[in-house]
């Protein structure tokens, strides 16, 4: 097939080495205009942004898209936009969970120089709540590494503070910071044993019933894919995300084995908001992607309120 010249025009800040055209086909993918931009600029095809002149729209960095699917022909213009430093998603993901997993059992071995008021021996539910965190989290960064399969390779490097302040300062510090001190309820030594058993219960299914889901989801793309599937599977027919319906199942039994802290009942409501949110969007773009195909659901995280 003819080849084709692609006009190429920085959007916002200069990007040095970038050409002035491209010449590719209208057979190749879209992803090779990316690989001849970076082999010019020298920049990571992740922190390059095409986009098409004429009405500006996105065009992604995928072998699965043609450029004359995309519209693009002869002499027709694109702009590129540097994202800046990119950071991968999994790296990030490792951070994030890095923090919690580190500073709790770091804040239960110094909690008698943190708190000089505290007894030498922390009560069961503070022993039982650091473990639990620290098991989940753990879990999180297994499955980070040998399990979930990421759509986007990477983010903004510059992200990476706001993402993971959530996990470090609301999971990690505020938590820490108010548990294992002596005044905290999950510092009284009296046992409450309806709160434990009933905590570790939810606990244990919660995290069962979430790698199930995850293990679903990674069952549906390739390595290395981009493609996406209609989930399936025990969950799935109540709620769009039951990934998130049984993590909040786990965290009810963190906060009940902590004995109702306000601390963690506060990560709880964060958390909470913002996974509705993501549940909300992936459901539209299930109705979207897939049509007929898709069963729409009524809630999307908790069955019978969200």
């Amino acid at each position: 097939m003819a080849s084709i010249t692609l006009r190429v025009q920085p959007r916002g800040n200069p990007i040095p080495g970038l050409p002035n055209e491209v010449t590719t086909s209208a057979s190749s993918s879209s992803k090779d205009v990316y690989a001849k931009l970076a082999q010019h600029t020298k920049y990571s095809v992740h922190q390059l942004r095409v986009s098409k002149g004429s009405d500006g729209t996105f065009v992604p960095n995928t072998s699965d898209m043609t450029i004359g699917y995309t519209g693009l022909r002869d002499q027709s213009t694109i702009y590129v936009k540097d994202l800046g430093p990119q950071i991968a998603w999994r790296t990030v993901f490792v951070i994030e969970y890095l923090g919690p997993l580190l500073i709790h059992p770091l804040a239960y071995l110094l909690r008698p120089y943190l708190y000089p008021s505290a007894p030498a021996e922390a009560s069961q539910s503070q022993k039982i709540l650091c473990i639990l965190i620290v098991l989940h989290f753990f879990k999180r960064e297994a499955e980070t590494l040998f399990v979930h399969r990421f759509s986007l390779a990477t983010m903004p490097a510059k992200n990476i503070f706001k993402n993971s302040a959530h996990y470090w300062i609301l999971a990690g510090l505020n938590i820490a910071a108010w548990c294992y001190a002596p005044s905290s309820p999950t510092g009284s030594k009296a046992p409450n044993t309806l709160l434990l058993f009933s905590g570790l219960l939810l606990f244990g299914l919660g995290e069962i019933g979430n790698l199930y889901s995850h293990l679903v989801l990674k069952g549906l793309r390739s390595a290395g894919g981009k493609e996406r599937g209609v989930p399936q599977g025990f969950g799935f027919n109540l709620v769009t995300c039951p990934n998130y319906m049984f993590e909040v199942m786990a965290w009810i039994g963190v906060t009940l084995v902590s004995r109702l802290s306000l601390s963690v009942i506060l990560f709880d409501v964060v958390s909470v908001a913002q996974m509705m949110s993501w549940a909300k969007k992936k459901e539209n773009r299930y109705r979207k992607e897939f049509g007929d195909k898709y069963k729409r659901k009524r809630y999307t995280i908790l069955p019978g309120i969200y």
